[in-house]
């Protein structure tokens, strides 16, 4: 069984598969390790820190891809150079495991399917206690959550802990985190530790009690709708129950020196939470920081991978903000694949079982087919959306 790991070719990815303390791991386990050289220099990881480890550094690309059973990746295959697809470069039946985006880009779920590759998305891991040791999107948007904080404190011109001087007292920031998931609880407690007056406002009631046990006041509001999802993530809502979400936090988001924006709907565009109003109100000075920038903003003045001063308002929009951790960013996420290769493989042999429901919601493609019934609606819509060829 040879697993391979591959050097991120997308422009702002730092991170990598698997770090060197991984790769000794599944080398104890008899399994045989690719890396391919310079896959961790981004991390600062090294070819000689991978080859202690026992793993056996690969120059040639066509051959890492096209000779492994299973390819640990961390951004969706892209476009080479070359101009070709990383996907063309796998042989058929061999196994992918990466993020992959399938419901944002089905096109490439489609591409896997066609090339005949087992392909399991790490964003598809069900957020269950089973598969907490597997689940890379709360550990990739913890680093979130906690560099959002550090960003805003480093743009905003004034201290974030409340001081007091000879020259007088600073009273402290107050910091508004606009969605308690993962990324918001940890930008929640980076900011009390930096001294910060904290509220935070979640459209699902049941994140009450893990807001306030991080020392921030919740911001409460009452819907006639069910607000949480599939897997506990929050569930888009209705025109009605955004307009009376606006109308509560538009005065919380008015006082703030500091909002940070985290609510992200998979596969769909970002809610908007913050209106060009809004900002307008805002004191000269404050700043937003909107993590789903990627996804069109939570923020309507947000431009994706840009800093931008709207009516005095700085509103920073960073594309991910894990990569910019890469060292433990890539601890993490090598960890969240090892427990999944834990999984997979047994006694030296890899093991597809549809029966256990984690393999079951990861694997996107199998067999030339696309498995996953959303993803497959993803596709659909996306074909539909296409404009008529002539």
């Amino acid at each position: 069984m040879r697993i391979a790991v591959a050097k991120e070719i997308e422009v702002c990815e730092r991170r990598v598969a698997l770090i060197p303390d991984t790769v000794a791991r599944l080398v104890k386990q008899g399994l045989e390790v690719w890396v391919e050289a310079g896959a961790g220099e981004r991390s600062f990881f090294s070819d000689p820190d991978y080859e202690a480890a026992g793993a056996i550094i690969i120059s040639d690309t066509a051959k890492l891809w096209g000779e492994t059973d299973i390819l640990l990746k961390v951004s969706p295959p892209q476009e080479r150079e070359d101009g070709r697809s990383e996907i063309d470069l796998l042989k058929e039946g061999a196994v992918l495991v990466s993020f992959l985006n399938p419901l944002g880009n089905p096109v490439v779920a489609q591409q896997l399917a066609n090339r005949k590759v087992t392909a399991l998305s790490m964003e598809m891991i069900p957020r269950t206690t089973r598969a907490q040791s597997m689940d890379a999107l709360s550990s990739q948007a913890s680093l979130a959550g906690y560099k959002a904080v550090l960003i805003a404190a480093a743009a905003l011109p004034k201290y974030f802990p409340m001081l007091t001087t000879a020259a007088g007292t600073i009273a402290p920031a107050k910091v508004f985190i606009m969605g308690a998931g993962v990324a918001g609880l940890q930008a929640i407690a980076t900011a009390r530790r930096l001294g910060a007056v904290v509220e935070a406002f979640d459209i699902r009631p049941a994140v009450k009690e893990e807001v306030q046990s991080l020392g921030a006041k919740f911001v409460e509001v009452k819907l006639d709708e069910e607000t949480v999802a599939a897997g506990g993530y929050a569930k888009e809502i209705s025109e009605a129950s955004k307009q009376r979400t606006q109308e509560v936090v538009a005065e919380h988001i008015k006082n703030s020196d500091v909002v940070i924006t985290t609510a992200q709907v998979p596969g769909r565009q970002a809610p908007r939470l913050v209106t060009e109003e809004m900002v307008a109100q805002m004191k000269p000075g404050s700043v937003i920081v909107d993590l789903a920038a990627e996804q069109g903003g939570n923020c309507a003045c947000t431009e994706p991978g840009k800093d931008i001063v709207w009516n005095g308002v700085t509103i920073i929009g960073p594309i991910n903000l894990p990569s910019s951790m890469p060292i433990h960013a890539s601890q993490l996420y090598a960890k969240n694949v090892t427990s999944l290769m834990q999984l997979l493989i047994k006694d030296k042999a890899l093991q597809v079982d549809f029966s256990d429901d984690i393999v079951d919601a990861a694997c996107v493609t199998h067999a030339g087919e696309i498995r996953n019934q959303r993803v497959r609606d993803a596709l659909q819509a996306s074909n539909t959306q296409q404009p008529a060829v002539n």
